[in-house]
Order: structure tokens, then sequence, then C-alpha cells
């Protein structure tokens, strides 16, 4: 069955305006033009618009799915299987938040009694499942399963009190990393200081002994090489990812 840009929008939900873009950009182009100048659509765009949504409901970039959807060894099939499983993973994570809601009305009811922990599970949960959609494939090819599922297993083993640390040590060397790039350094103080914060991070989410100067160079490396790692660093500051790199090298070097 064939559809003009107006009916595939009215069967996906997606505006005709979304189609044209998709279009313009070379995500979804259509079967067709006709002859009176309509986009027409066939089963295959019906299909490959499927999957844009599946992406776009993980939070992946348009960019990033045109990267995927035009890899040589695009797998339909295996792509699918990967979207059932984030989606799974992504209502583990809802139910785990609704239950945490329930349990804290009951607890202001009186009803209940909830421990502190318990508090942050479906936060932690979050974390876990976010990391693991955008970023599962490379760190566990990089890292190992073991050391990746030692490392969540920790992240749900944490106090209210390391949670907090963990969120606070963020935000600090986020601040920490914009103030050395002003200064224009990677030697300085502020921003080697930046670095050592970074490594105290880390330990707090790497397995007990995981750390060394080696792998946490590597990782700065990828926050370069990988545009999804540097998008966060680039919105700190632009050029904030490199000037990292650089002072990381330094810091790992002594």
């Amino acid at each position: 069955m064939e559809y003009t840009v107006n009916k595939l929008a009215g069967i996906s939900g997606v505006s005709t305006r979304t189609l044209r873009y998709y279009d313009q950009i070379g995500l979804l182009c259509p079967a067709r033009i006709s002859s009176n100048g309509y986009r027409i659509y066939g089963q295959k765009e019906i299909d490959l618009l499927q999957q844009i949504l599946f992406y776009r409901e993980l939070g992946v970039s348009l960019e990033q799915i045109g990267q995927i959807l035009n890899a040589p060894d695009y797998d339909k099939e295996k792509a699918l299987a990967g979207h059932l499983s984030a989606l799974k993973q992504k209502k583990n994570q809802i139910e785990l938040l609704i239950d945490n809601v329930s349990k804290t009305i009951s607890m202001l009811k009186g009803e209940t009694v909830m421990r502190d922990k318990e508090k942050f599970e479906g936060f932690k949960q979050k974390l876990i499942d976010n990391n693991e959609a955008v970023y599962g494939k490379e760190i566990r090819e990089k890292y190992g399963n073991d050391a990746i599922n030692a490392s969540n297993s920790k992240v749900k083993g944490m106090s209210e009190e390391q949670w907090k640390k963990a969120q606070d040590l963020s935000t600090l060397i986020n601040e920490t990393l914009k103030a050395a790039f002003k200064q224009g350094d990677p030697a300085s103080e502020t921003a080697q200081k930046s670095c050592d914060l970074h490594r105290q991070w880390l330990c707090m989410f790497w397995q007990d002994d995981a750390y060394s100067k080696e792998a946490h160079l590597g990782l700065a490396q990828m926050y370069c090489d990988d545009e999804r790692f540097k998008k966060y660093y680039e919105a700190i500051t632009p050029g904030a990812t490199e000037f990292f790199n650089k002072a990381m090298k330094i810091y790992c070097a002594k």
C-alpha cells in the first residue's frame, strides 16, 4: 500500500513538517514523486519510519540514526531485538519508579517505613539503563561484560550519602573544568584538579582496583573520539573536550 505525506502523517502521528524534514536530510525519502508532485511512500518507507521512531523513542539523535540505518552491516531483525531489549529496560525502569513513588506516598501517610536506600533505587536504575542504551555496546566491548556488570552492581549498592557525593562530584568536575578552560592552561592547578576530581568520580562507579591511569587516559580519548561523549563536554563550554584530554595526558603522566 502507498501513502501520500498527509496520509502517512495521519497513521504514524508524525507531522508532515517532520516527514518533509526527514526527506530533506536524506533520512526518510519517499519511494517516488507522483506526476502532480506528491511524495509517495511505500511499504519499505513505512518500515523505515517505524525504525526511526523506535530509535527516537530511545533518545538517539537523527544524525546517529542515519549512521545506524545506512551502515553496511545494518540488520533489521537484530535492530528490532535491540529495540525490544531497550524497551524492556525502560519498562522495568518505569515500574521501579512507580513503585518508588507509591512507597514514598505510603511513607508520607505513615502507612509504611521506607529505607533511605529505597528512595534512590529508581534513579540509580535509570542511570544504569540510560548508560546501557546509549553507550552499552562500546563500553562493554572496551572493558568487558564482567567489569560493566560489576560497575552496575556498585551503583545499585550505593548509599544515600554515596549517591549524593557522586552527584556533587559530577557538578564540581564540570564547574572546575569550565574555570580551567577559561584560564587556558591544561597544566594549571585548576585543570589538574578537574582531572583528579574526575578520578575520584570514576572510582565511585568502577569496580574496586579497576582504576589505572592507562584506563583513565583511554576514557578521556573516548570522550574526544565519540560524538555522544563529546557532546556532553562541549555543552560545558565549546572546546572543553580537547582541553580536558590534554589536561588528562599531563595528569596521567605524573
